[in-house]
């Protein structure tokens, strides 16, 4: 395939990103990031045609100059993505990434907190603050999916929260009683806040805007950090926190998945070796035999 020709399809595969998958302006970000890598990797080796050789010497010069496996493998997904996007839309017949395997990326167990630096973290006077940490944990959400909903999805009658996840693709969870009422607290408080009436958003920022994903951020590491090192105060260590909790007090793995919004079994099973892992260290502690 011609390498000019391919390049002349990025804007419509961003496009249809865009427009096709709902994905954020993050996320478009990162994969035009990829792709522009890709195309100066075939420049700068004056490579004016792509096949899957040309592909896997992009691979291992990946590799040679040090990157992780784990960006090689997120720029493999990018191609790939990129290269069936484009088949899907008959700009190509074949893709040259059909026989790349992707570099094996060594799973890693994300963190978690324990109930008491849950207790310790959302120990919070501000009200909105407070509505938000404890929406995240209740509800399991992405900062994505925290910062983007709106009045209509919370239903405090019902106990649920209506999400969009990834993909524009929607859930209802249950929103536990502690969330529910930090939520109508907040709502209360809402109201003095400036331009509150002229958004549908549920949480505002102090000019009365929807709160973006880096305010977010700032939040809960304002409130974590006491209790957690520096790199667990992360939104996504809330969501974590929510799965191994459920999966250590006994809930179903797929109920579990549902509650998160994979798509895939395989991606909640991670959190089972934490609970593994976990009971394995009760039982050492409390077992009168474990040793």
């Amino acid at each position: 395939m011609d390498r000019e020709y391919l390049f002349s399809r990025v804007e419509t595969f961003m496009s249809y990103l865009e427009k096709e998958k709902n994905y954020s302006r993050h996320t478009l970000r990162a994969y035009r990031k990829d792709l522009e890598c890709f195309f100066d990797f075939l420049r700068d080796n004056s490579e004016t045609t792509v096949d899957s050789s040309v592909i896997s010497l992009y691979i291992g010069f990946l590799l040679k100059y040090g990157m992780n496996t784990r960006s090689v493998a997120r720029k493999v997904s990018t191609l790939k993505s990129f290269f069936k996007a484009l088949r899907k839309m008959g700009c190509i017949t074949e893709s040259p990434t059909d026989t790349i395997k992707t570099p094996r990326v060594k799973k890693h167990l994300p963190g978690f907190l324990t109930y008491r630096q849950i207790e310790e973290g959302l120990e919070i006077n501000d009200m909105r603050d407070r509505a938000i940490m404890e929406t995240l944990y209740s509800c399991g959400l992405r900062a994505s999916e925290l910062v983007g909903l709106n009045l209509s999805d919370v239903d405090v009658n019902r106990n649920e929260v209506k999400i969009r996840g990834k993909g524009d693709k929607e859930r209802i969870v249950p929103l536990g009683e502690k969330a529910k009422e930090a939520i109508k607290k907040y709502l209360d408080a809402r109201q003095s806040t400036k331009g509150h009436y002229m958004t549908p958003s549920l949480f505002l920022n102090y000019r009365g805007k929807r709160l973006t994903t880096r305010s977010l951020q700032r939040i809960v590491r304002k409130y974590l950090i006491k209790v957690a090192r520096a790199q667990g105060t992360n939104p996504h260590i809330l969501r974590h926190s929510f799965a191994t909790h459920l999966l250590e007090n006994g809930a179903d793995l797929r109920a579990v998945q549902e509650l998160l919004g994979h798509a895939s079994l395989s991606t909640v099973q991670i959190y089972t070796h934490l609970t593994t892992k976990r009971l394995k260290e009760i039982y050492g502690k409390a077992h009168p035999r474990a040793e």
